[in-house]
């Protein structure tokens, strides 16, 4: 064997075979990220596991990247350009920002626990670069301008991401906590005192019922509604079905 060939690649526990020199990617890095984040959840995710699973040494990661951190924000990023594949401005600018919103809330719900560790960062990149870039022309195309445009773009960005990143929270925990949170709705509150709770009551049998892309979409429609009513040119398509 000769020495380019025994470096090239090398024997990995279990038969696996490591990369050839030159093949780990900051790409295939992220990849190999989100197929640990998605099967072992933020406590598995660590640089010797990573390394493991790329069959290279952990250290090798800080060629592409300066830090877990730095990583972290690339998967980030990955995650948003998971979401918009295939994204563009629509005709309606009320449609452009439904789209988005409801794209990425997708996308952090098929990887919750990678959207745990990033909904909160602004990652920089080219992803979420291009994605802000569209949803503040969405909202100089309903008529507003200067800070009150900023604003109101940042408000949208950050409902979304708090939004979707609450629910992968939730997502990631372990599967009792989530049974135990959920049963809740079927036994704390569906057996109130209504001498004690008067409201809770009223309402207690309804509560169970109520699922997770109900309040989303209900939220959403508020937030879509308020912002209708205060732009300068509002849709008048959405307009009709927020007075519906």
């Amino acid at each position: 064997m000769t020495s380019q060939t025994a470096t090239s690649q090398f024997p990995e526990p279990g038969g696996r075979r490591g990369l050839r020199r030159g093949s780990l990617s900051p790409e295939l890095i992220v990849k190999e990220s989100l197929r640990l984040l998605d099967g072992e959840g933020t406590e598995g995710f660590s640089l010797p596991k990573l390394g493991r699973a790329l069959g290279a040494d952990p250290t090798a990661v800080y060629r592409h990247f300066a830090s877990k951190d730095d990583l972290i924000l690339a998967i980030a990023d990955q995650l948003i350009e998971e979401a918009m594949t295939g994204f563009s401005p629509q005709r309606c600018w009320v449609d452009t920002v439904l789209d988005a919103t409801r794209r990425l809330r997708r996308t952090y719900l098929a990887h919750p626990a990678a959207a745990s560790l990033s909904a909160c960062r602004t990652t920089q990149r080219p992803a979420e670069m291009k994605t802000v870039d569209i949803l503040i022309g969405a909202v100089l195309a309903a008529g507003f301008e200067g800070a009150e445009a900023a604003l109101l773009y940042r408000a949208l960005g950050d409902f979304a991401l708090a939004w979707a990143g609450g629910e992968a929270d939730f997502l990631a925990l372990d599967e009792g906590a989530q049974r135990s949170d959920r049963a809740a709705w079927t036994r704390a509150y569906l057996a109130v005192d209504p001498a004690e709770y008067p409201h809770i009551w009223q309402v207690r049998e309804e509560l169970p019922g109520v699922d997770d892309d109900a309040i989303f979409e209900t939220v959403l429609s508020l937030v879509i509604s308020g912002l209708i009513a205060r732009s300068p040119r509002p849709c008048a398509c959405h307009a009709d079905r927020s007075r519906s």
